[in-house]
């Protein structure tokens, strides 16, 4: 025996070789099971939900998504209101969300500018779809700038946010042939809806004089609308809001406006009014006044659960609040 201080402890037996055996094969099992439960977290809960997972960029996609989808989709938005879709720059978290999509949906034309490499990157590995590309290019207006590039503001002619939203059914109907009945029947309801809408504006903006359909706002997003529904649109910035309108963009449509006594304006929820105040206060240094004729909704919807949070409710809103202001 071998002492201890005052006492004497006798030397524990060796562990049977069978027992160390079968110890071991039991911890080697639990192991094998807690890795298998932990590396299948997320398989299990797709499975459960049975959900195809698409990430859009700015919320007018993610509102068809939503609208074509169903309950048999989950759709992330990645530009919530208020933002501006020309000079968003994607967070570390806004591509761990394009990474874990199954469907990835963006508008194309060059609006998510500083998102294009993340976009070509994605295509590798995952559809990745430009909502714009089945858009004939004769129907796209030029950009102002002198290059080939064309107005990326699609949403504002009702026509082409309806085949963009039949770009939608057709790539959920590929990836997921098993709802494909569903993805289609709910297409055809909402494309009924945006028909009811693309008459409703033009109804309304027929409804206002012809020498008042002057639409003024922030920047030229709505060169699309004009086209479509028959009003002269005039933009203080080009179609993009990458740059900042120079004193002569405002001397220049400040005196347009004295000259042809018009007498609204309209500020953008995504963009600053900063530029419009100024050419509002010049106005009225000449003896013109004008006034502010409301809030418009460009490259942004309105926020989440209200009625300008969704497309329709959006185009709706514009197209009233032009019509009060300007009638």
């Amino acid at each position: 025996m071998t002492k201890i201080g005052a006492k004497a402890v006798k030397p524990k037996k060796p562990m049977p070789s069978s027992w160390k055996r079968f110890i071991m094969t039991i911890l080697f099992l639990g192991l094998a099971v807690g890795l298998t439960a932990c590396g299948s977290d997320e398989p299990i809960q797709a499975g459960v939900s049975g959900k195809l997972k698409i990430t859009a960029t700015i919320g007018m996609i993610a509102d068809i998504a939503r609208e074509v989808g169903g309950d048999h989709v989950e759709v992330t938005g990645l530009m919530k209101a208020g933002v501006d879709p020309h000079l968003y720059k994607a967070s570390q978290g806004d591509v761990k969300k394009l990474e874990q999509a199954d469907l990835i949906l963006y508008n194309g034309l060059h609006l998510e500018g500083k998102m294009v490499e993340i976009f070509e990157n994605m295509q590798k590995t995952k559809p990745t779809v430009a909502v714009s590309k089945n858009i004939p290019e004769s129907k796209l207006r030029s950009m102002d700038d002198g290059t080939a590039s064309h107005d990326p503001h699609i949403w504002f002619d009702v026509k082409h946010w309806m085949t963009a939203t039949e770009t939608v059914r057709d790539e959920l109907v590929k990836l997921d042939a098993a709802h494909a009945e569903d993805y289609k029947k709910s297409a055809e309801t909402y494309l009924g809806k945006l028909k009811e809408l693309d008459a409703y504006a033009k109804e309304q903006i027929a409804s206002i004089p012809e020498g008042q359909r002057v639409l003024v706002t922030a920047h030229d997003a709505f060169g699309y609308f004009g086209d479509a529904y028959g009003i002269k649109v005039m933009g203080l910035q080009g179609i993009s809001t990458a740059s900042e309108p120079g004193s002569k963009d405002v001397i220049d449509l400040r005196d347009y406006l004295v000259k042809n006594k018009i007498k609204a304006v309209f500020v953008e929820s995504s963009v600053p009014k900063k530029s419009i105040e100024a050419m509002i206060e010049g106005a009225k240094k000449q003896g013109h006044d004008i006034v502010i004729g409301g809030e418009l909704f460009s490259d942004a919807m309105g926020e989440e659960g209200t009625a300008e949070g969704t497309y329709l409710g959006m185009v709706r809103h514009n197209v009233d609040t032009i019509v009060k202001a300007l009638k």
